[in-house]
């Protein structure tokens, strides 16, 4: 993981101004994460430590957390416990991926005691553990049973051990000589990146990627692979990384994809993806990771609270497409009438050679060069005129189920178009407000039950806000309904209107103040259509593009959907890079 110990280190040294500081307050707000407001030099200081599995952390963050309206057993302990009690020491044994916060607290009876806050940032097994000053533990976020790890049971009143370590080597303390001679205690065969990480404690598979990157340059090797020259630049890159750590000068740096997808991070600049990943740099650990999880853990719950919106759209999506193919079907067949039609009058054409009984006659189709042979099935039960008007009858009514059948598949159409429509906006949706909005809307047009939650309806969310290169302001739309209100209600006459070209995605205004604004913000402008569109992973991405005047809504059709004219057509590839440069 990311988070490795040297990591760990870094933030370590980020935390020991809090020693001395009291704690203000305790409060949980997931089963997982615990935050803690020091009061420290003469201000308030906001410690969140998390044992979840995907988000294992301990950092001070500027984000305040929503609780839970009733706290949870092991917040209440921690209340009991380290309420008001004294930060006296940050400890880390080595490199590992465990912080020890001691504090001195008072107990029930009034006397101090000696308690340790031990933060276990270790993946799946990471913990949150109270211990006493006999070094039993108190009570743990998460309890591990025998059953679950024979070799460290994590349990009230048994002694706290330290997780079982391997021999490796302090990243931060062994030489040049001591690491060389582990990699080549090491089978040759071994990736010199892997081998890294069984030799050296405390570094990640992310820093690890990055040394072998830079001693082989850029080529991926073995260790029987290494010449003299690749181990001196090995060991002069552990050496530069080693001392950036001591010395306070690291350079936090996170790492994610063109869409925006957020990866990895690290204590030091990443070079190993090239042009395939974007990196940011952050001038603190603790900003990195608030940055990073915050915007990860956001996403989670924003798409762990939408996974049944997601359902009922792909469920609706499903219906309409079986419906639509079932009356394609229908409409071909009643394509086929004029053949009823042809039966029917060369039945009365040759009336007076049939007889009631028959069950066929052939006849020449005289509407078709050469009069071919055509054989004409009849009803024995009904008399030859009877035969016609059946025909006649169902002429006329595959003629009317024609008519209603073409009317229902364009409504269908363009009411999967619509669900697309909401589905690519709930895939963009980066927080619960823009959910709830959508659910809103569906309720509103009948897919959804109205909520039956009282007080007010949350206020709307603005556009998103955009300025190009050459300071134009440019607006995006979250959702159907805000897309409608943005292109028909707030651009003005003279706007430029951007949607990407048969691809759901949002409306996108430039507003040009009367001007004509330059390519390159027209250009930027289509690059953040297609990046907020279905087709954000796509390269080379149609967008069209005209002026807002002629974007008008068709009577009685879906939020957003709008038909325009006298527009352009712009190619551009989707980027994050740009969308995160113009936003405001």
């Amino acid at each position: 993981m990311a988070l490795d110990g040297a990591f760990l280190y870094t933030v370590r040294q980020e935390l020991l101004p809090l020693i001395g500081g009291r704690i203000d307050k305790i409060s949980q707000p997931s089963r997982e994460e615990v935050v803690i407001l020091f009061r420290a030099n003469g201000g308030g200081v906001r410690l969140v430590i998390s044992a979840s599995a995907g988000s294992a952390r301990v950092h001070i963050t500027a984000k305040a957390a929503e609780n839970p309206p009733a706290p949870p057993m092991f917040c209440m302990l921690l209340r009991k416990h380290l309420g008001g009690g004294r930060l006296t020491s940050i400890r880390q044994d080595g490199l590992e991926r465990i912080l020890f916060l001691d504090f001195e607290a008072m107990n029930e009876m009034g006397d101090m005691v000696n308690l340790t806050l031990a933060c276990e940032i270790m993946g799946r097994y990471s913990n949150i553990v109270l211990i006493g000053d006999d070094g039993r533990v108190i009570d743990s976020v998460k309890r591990v049973y025998a059953e679950m790890s024979r070799e460290r049971p994590v349990l009230p009143g048994m002694r706290y051990e330290m997780p079982p370590r391997g021999n490796r080597l302090n990243f931060l303390e062994a030489d040049g000589e001591e690491i060389l001679a582990a990699l080549d205690a090491l089978p040759s065969d071994d990736e010199l990146s892997k081998a890294l990480i069984k030799v050296l404690e405390g570094i990640s598979p992310i820093f690890a990627r990055e040394c072998a990157f830079y001693a082989a340059k850029g080529a991926e090797l073995r260790l029987s692979e290494m010449d003299e020259d690749i181990r001196s630049r090995l060991i002069f890159f552990l050496s530069r990384a080693r001392k950036s750590v001591l010395d306070g000068e690291c350079r936090f740096t996170a790492v994610k994809t063109k869409e925006g997808i957020l990866k990895d991070f690290c204590f030091m600049p990443i070079s190993q993806y090239g042009a395939l990943m974007v990196t940011r740099e952050f001038p603190s650990a603790g900003e990195l990771l608030d940055y990073f999880y915050s915007e990860k853990d956001a996403v989670s719950r924003t798409k762990q609270r939408s996974q049944d919106l997601f359902r009922f759209l792909v469920n609706t999506s499903d219906r309409i497409t079986r419906k639509l193919a079932v009356q394609r079907e229908e409409l071909a067949e009643c394509r086929k009438r004029d053949e009823l039609k042809l039966k029917a009058e060369l039945i009365n054409a040759n009336i007076y050679r049939l007889e009631k009984g028959m069950s066929e006659f052939t006849a020449e189709n005289y509407y078709e060069e050469g009069s071919p042979q055509v054989t004409i099935p009849l009803d024995i039960r009904l008399s030859p005129s009877q035969n016609s008007q059946k025909l006649f009858a169902e002429y006329r009514k595959a003629e009317t189920a024609e008519r209603m059948l073409t009317g229902l598949i364009s409504s269908g159409e363009k009411e999967l178009e619509y669900i697309d429509s909401v589905f690519d906006a709930l895939t963009r949706a980066a927080s619960e407000a823009e959910v709830l909005e959508l659910r809103a809307e569906l309720a509103e047009q009948g897919y959804l039950r109205n909520s039956s939650a009282k007080g007010k309806k949350p206020k709307p969310l603005p556009p998103l806000r955009f300025h190009s290169s050459d300071g134009y302001e440019i607006l995006v739309g979250r959702n159907p309904r805000q897309n409608e209100q943005l292109s028909l209600k707030t651009a003005e006459k003279d706007d430029i209107w951007l949607h990407t070209h048969n691809i759901p995605g949002s409306h996108v205004i430039i507003r040009c103040g009367g001007e004509n604004p330059p390519d390159r913000t027209i250009e930027e402008a289509a690059i953040l259509a297609a990046f907020h569109s279905k087709a954000r992973e796509s390269v080379q991405v149609p967008v069209d593009y005209t002026l807002a005047k002629y974007v008008k809504k068709p009577a009685g059709s879906k939020p957003g959907m709008v038909i325009f004219t006298n527009n352009k057509t712009a190619f551009v590839t989707p980027s994050a890079d740009v969308a995160e440069t113009l936003a405001d």
